[in-house]
């Protein structure tokens, strides 16, 4: 490094450093605001503590009834039924949307554009506020739970899939196009083969998201052990919460399981299905080479 680059790297150091200062000020402030303008702090806790002793005593023993015990099994079938059903109907909507919005890919600027705004839409959005819309249209019960976490699950399966895909190795798809090939062949031989596991993990990690957001959505009455939840909760049913609680807890872990073995799988075998599925890419290259 010549002296003019030490100087020139000095000098802009020095410049940054005044900005530095100002935005960890900046930072400050706001947290500190946030921290103010919320009430959080020991004292809050200390006032609730009262509440809270009575909830934690009125838990326990949780209620395990036959009966209820029946119906929380009902209830989380009903969850895991809501939470596929929304990830198939997120996966049709939302993949397509991130194969367009990639930039590796090149859609035209217009589509890319429409799918990207989309996309950010149906994100940004809560479920909470998806559901609230589709109870009052097609009614309570799952139906609307699946629909509103539908809809949110496209958006972020869209922004966050796009983002995989873009991540791929450049090298196979520059090669791709300079042997000819149209947007959608290099796309379908060369971007979407390298992330195929990378998809698949992103996918099923979705379906465990979807799994505590259908618990959310159910307490507005859009079904699911949620809306088991909400009744217990308000009807003053400890007990009876605390065994819903745990059949949650107990849910999402069975879930995270499953997912995490196949995903774990997928990592495994993603070598072999990125070779597997650029044999037509190698073959191709191999004849224009000829």
């Amino acid at each position: 490094m010549t002296s003019n680059d030490q100087l020139l790297a000095w000098q802009s150091r020095t410049a940054w450093r005044p900005l530095r200062w100002i935005l960890a000020v900046v930072i400050t402030a706001v947290v500190v605001w946030s921290f103010s303008g919320t009430g959080i702090g020991l004292a809050s806790l200390i006032e609730g503590r009262a509440g809270a002793a009575q909830l934690v005593s009125g838990l326990f023993p949780p209620d395990l009834d036959a009966e209820l015990l029946s119906r929380v099994a009902t209830a989380m079938a009903e969850t895991v039924q809501i939470s596929v059903a929304a990830l198939v109907f997120g996966a049709v909507i939302g993949l397509p949307l991130a194969v367009v919005m990639a930039g590796n890919v090149q859609a035209p600027r217009w589509l890319s554009a429409i799918a990207r705004g989309i996309a950010t839409m149906l994100r940004s959005v809560h479920e909470l506020l998806w559901a609230l819309l589709f109870v009052a249209t097609v009614g309570l019960g799952p139906a609307a739970g699946v629909y509103a976490i539908s809809l949110h699950s496209a958006g972020v399966l869209a922004k966050l899939c796009s983002e995989q895909l873009e991540a791929v190795d450049p090298a196979p798809v520059e090669t791709m196009r300079l042997t000819g090939g149209s947007r959608l062949t290099t796309a379908l031989l060369a971007v979407i083969p390298q992330s195929r596991a990378h998809l698949a993990s992103q996918v099923l990690y979705q379906w465990e998201c979807n799994i505590r957001s259908s618990v959310v959505i159910g307490f507005v009455g859009a079904g699911g052990i949620g809306q088991a939840l909400g009744v217990a909760l308000h009807l003053f049913r400890y007990q009876e919460l605390a065994t819903l609680v745990a059949s949650v807890v107990i849910l999402v872990i069975g879930v995270d399981r499953i997912s995490k073995i196949f995903r774990s799988r997928l990592g495994a075998a993603s070598g072999r299905v990125t070779d597997t599925a650029s044999r037509p890419l190698r073959s191709l290259l191999g004849r224009s080479t000829r």
